[in-house]
């Protein structure tokens, strides 16, 4: 369980333990009417099946997976395809990772490491990329900073100060919240390890206590309710360790007004012309900077070499842009990484961030159009705040269109995440979603891939999403080259899984709505149909 489960683990633990004083085609080959008649997954997932449930088969496995597997199976097999650069545009990537150093993209303009613009790209030693934040990691969100630099009108000066109290205090709440649970449960696991006599201890073992004094079954009850979330205690407490330091990075960074995280990078973050800042250097500068490794995994961990993870796409050169910190991107950092990007050479460019205030978003509409001009696609994760982005109460930030109005550009594709239980809960509670807004869903909850240090974890997130999306449009640029970024769009969203069930969002079963309503395509991603429909269209079969 990580950060996207915060919610529900604050408000049915902290809850429990104060009770102890404390439209498809007709190439798609899975039509919907199969779909919906497909039986619901009985019995856990295996270990393996939980470690690559995204890439597995909705109907040989019951999983609403992308079909990963069976497309190099039945499709790819032994073909040669082109090299595809994919700019993942994030934290940092753990450079040295073993299942990822195969697959870096690397600037053969540049030489390593003397100071120089050898390829005269206006990036010093950009060997593998580019790091736009410096040394900096930690930083405000967009809201605190409007505050702090007076930015935009006293309309947008008030909104930001209205949520930034509002969210502080919820923060403070929720610290303390989770600092009690920690406790209790600390508490509980020092008892039961003293009555068992045993320093480490199984599930098993504590539902087979059997005693009638009312405190230690008092300590029990807080374990029981424990593992509904998680397989072990030391998991728990890990999780529940995370959570402080989660909301402590709220207080400290996120929602603090005074705080300056851009003061180590020296540059004027509002001034799009300064660009004279940042290194070549993007890897990783803390040990929990994991995210920009768990995404480019996702996309391109290098496959079948028997290490922890497969990528979803072969032939990828990952470039590595260092522009999203611990708190909100700078829109300056975006567009110019955006821009890196295009101009050296990536195809599809992955952005598994979002935030609800851009008062720069301009220069990053400007840096979408130009990646439009180049035949860019951008890949989007739709965030993680369980909300209709349809409501213009809900921005997320970057987008392709004003307002609900029309898109600027036809190169940007937005996603939301799939659990591993195919039926109603199939939505991720934290998704956000919108008919307008969200192009298609995929599989984004407890997904497992690389993290820095060469391991490996699960983590969840339409941070998960956007990469698996990232990886089949990878495969379609790659097997069938000539194809352009809105084709590639039209073909993911065309090809994907319908259905036509009911699904609860925002883990609100109030909110319940038919999946083909809750995205533009009303699909499920699938690259197995994906590389069909690429085939057709590839050939003048069909026509977009």
């Amino acid at each position: 369980m990580k950060l996207s489960s915060l919610n529900s683990l604050i408000s049915l633990v902290f809850a429990s333990l104060m009770l102890f004083g404390c439209g498809s085609t007709v190439l798609v080959s899975t039509p919907v009417e199969n779909i919906d008649s497909v039986p619901l997954k009985v019995g856990e997932l295996t270990e393996a099946e939980k470690k690559n449930w995204g890439h597995l088969d909705l109907i040989s496995d019951t999983i609403p997976g992308m079909s990963v597997d069976r497309a190099y199976e039945e499709i790819i097999g032994s073909r040669k395809g082109k090299k595809v650069i994919v700019a993942v545009v994030d934290s940092g990537i753990d450079l040295e990772h073993e299942d990822l150093d195969g697959v870096l993209w690397t600037n053969k303009g540049e030489r390593p490491g003397n100071n120089k613009d050898d390829d005269a790209n206006g990036y010093v030693d950009d060997i593998h990329g580019y790091n736009f934040l410096g040394e900096s990691y930690n930083e405000q969100l967009e809201l605190s900073r409007i505050l702090k630099l007076k930015l935009g009108d006293a309309a947008l000066q008030a909104k930001a100060k209205a949520e930034q109290e509002s969210k502080y205090a919820e923060a403070q709440q929720n610290k303390q919240r989770y600092e009690q649970i920690l406790q209790a449960v600390k508490g509980a696991d020092a008892v039961v390890k003293k009555h068992l006599g045993m320093e480490s201890y199984t599930k098993k073992d504590v539902m087979g206590i059997k005693s009638e004094d009312q405190e230690l079954q008092q300590q029990i009850g807080v374990l029981k309710q424990m593992y509904t979330f998680e397989e072990s205690i030391p998991d728990v407490i890990e999780t529940l360790n995370g959570g402080v330091k989660y909301f402590s990075d709220q207080l400290n960074y996120h929602y603090n007004i005074s705080f300056d995280g851009r003061e180590p990078v020296g540059d004027d973050p509002y001034n799009l012309m300064d660009t004279k800042y940042g290194n070549g250097n993007p890897d990783s500068r803390v040990e929990d900077e994991n995210h920009g490794t768990h995404v480019a995994g996702i996309i391109a961990a290098e496959r079948n070499n028997g290490l922890g993870a497969n990528g979803v796409a072969n032939n990828v050169e990952i470039m590595s842009l260092r522009a999203v910190p611990n708190g909100d991107e700078y829109d300056k950092d975006i567009a110019l990484a955006f821009r890196y990007a295009v101009d050296n050479g990536a195809k599809i460019i992955n952005c598994s961030f979002g935030k609800s205030y851009s008062p720069k978003a301009e220069w990053v509409y400007d840096a979408i159009k130009y990646a439009a001009s180049k035949d860019v696609l951008i890949v989007h994760a739709a965030g993680n705040d369980g909300s209709d982005l349809d409501d213009p109460k809900n921005p997320n930030y970057p987008n392709d269109q004003k307002n609900n109005g029309p898109e600027m550009a036809d190169n940007v594709i937005t996603v939301g995440s799939l659990e591993q239980d195919y039926g109603s809960e199939m939505v991720s509670s934290f998704s956000n979603y919108g008919k307008i807004n969200v192009d298609i869903f995929a599989p984004g909850g407890k997904i497992y891939s690389t993290i820095n240090n060469s391991e490996y974890d699960f983590q969840g997130g339409t941070s998960m999403a956007a990469p698996a999306v990232s990886g089949v449009a990878a495969l379609i640029r790659s097997y069938y080259p000539k194809l352009t970024a809105p084709q590639v769009k039209k073909i993911i969203m065309e090809s994907g899984l319908s259905t036509k069930s009911s699904v609860v969002l925002d883990g609100n079963i109030e909110k319940a709505r038919n999946f083909d309503q809750v995205s533009k395509s009303g699909k499920m991603a699938n690259a197995f149909n994906a590389l069909i429909m690429a085939d057709q269209v590839s050939k003048g079969k069909l026509t977009l």
